[in-house]
């Protein structure tokens, strides 16, 4: 029986704690409960935020991280943006390292791989400090075995178009924080609830910005179009990939702000898609506004979309040539 995504994991984890603005060495250790006191920062202020990236293990036994620096550098922007202690990029990246490296017999063999989990939370005991940064923190990583994101696999998924509320406050979508995704997730429930949606796409004022944990893609032979990096959506890593290679392989690409009737329109006659770590590139086949279905091109899963999504594999498995350097050994 398989496991849900993100629900096993690895018994070694990397941890440091920061005290008297200074890091402590990282330490290799077996995943246990942190000890935390009630008043920490993080839980009652939300100074928390954490990446989510994978290792590969490639057909020749060979293991790899994935755009390893672009997650490490965007874990310092969500800290800055959190006014947390942003520990240093190669320090990071390390304690990642360290845990793939730790964890490198149980990586499943692709499309299987090690999901990453960094994170980074206030520990500073403190409930009078609602409006000062945390001055104490913990940065640790631990890892999970997976497979499929989404259990329903190559089944396109049905999206309720969410034009009346945000998933994030203004600028602060680009924060890879537990608070958004917290934001979203109700939305989320009452759209499963009614609709038997899998996603919601938020649209506040028609704005198309993204789902609760994906960057959102429209396709058709020629184009893709997906909204432009204001702050309001994740930099998704996956997405900036997935732009590079359908550029090079003579796609327009249009990053814009567009509203809810051209998403609709342009849905009818081509391909969506969510794209994020996790999820990779998956097919939506259904969009529902204002109590109605939209079925997305044929409503089955596109044939662009499976082209830029193998491509992507192709480089994530070591199949594929890395022209792009995105493939870090470990």
């Amino acid at each position: 029986m398989s496991h849900p995504f993100g629900s096993v994991f690895a018994d070694t984890m990397a941890i440091s704690w920061y005290r008297d603005r200074a890091w402590s060495s990282m330490s290799l250790q077996r995943v246990e409960a942190l000890s935390l006191h009630p008043g920490a920062h993080a839980l009652h202020y939300g100074s928390a935020c954490f990446e989510g990236l994978k290792a590969y293990r490639t057909v020749g036994g060979g293991v790899h991280l994935f755009r390893v620096d672009r997650h490490v550098e965007r874990m310092r922007q969500s800290a800055e943006l959190l006014c947390m202690p942003a520990p240093e990029a190669g320090f990071i990246q390390r304690m990642i390292e360290s845990v793939v490296d730790a964890c490198r017999a149980i990586i499943p063999e692709f499309p299987g791989s090690l999901y990453m989990r960094p994170a980074l939370i206030g520990t500073q005991a403190n409930i009078g400090s609602a409006t000062r940064p945390t001055e104490e923190a913990c940065l640790y990583v631990i890892a999970s075995p997976v497979g499929s994101y989404f259990e329903a696999g190559e089944r396109p998924l049905r999206v309720l178009v969410g034009d009346r509320h945000t998933r994030s406050t203004p600028e602060f979508g680009r924060a890879k924080t537990g608070g958004n995704y917290a934001a979203a997730l109700r939305f989320t429930m009452e759209a499963k609830k009614r609709w038997q949606a899998d996603q919601v796409l938020f649209c506040p004022g028609g704005d198309v910005q993204e789902t609760g944990a994906a960057n959102f893609l429209l396709i058709d032979d020629r184009r893709i179009l997906t909204k432009n990096l204001d702050g309001s959506i994740l930099q998704g890593v996956t997405r900036d990939s997935l732009l590079r290679l359908a550029r090079d392989m003579g796609y327009e690409v249009e990053e814009r702000s567009y509203g809810v009737a051209e998403l609709l329109d342009r849905a009818a006659r081509g391909e969506a898609a969510l794209a994020g770590t996790a999820a990779v590139l998956t097919s939506v086949g259904t969009l529902i506004h204002d109590g109605r279905e939209h079925r997305v091109g044929d409503g089955k899963v596109g044939e662009n979309t499976r082209k830029l999504r193998a491509t992507l594999n192709a480089i994530q498995s070591g199949e594929g040539e890395d022209r792009y350097g995105w493939r870090h050994p470990v």
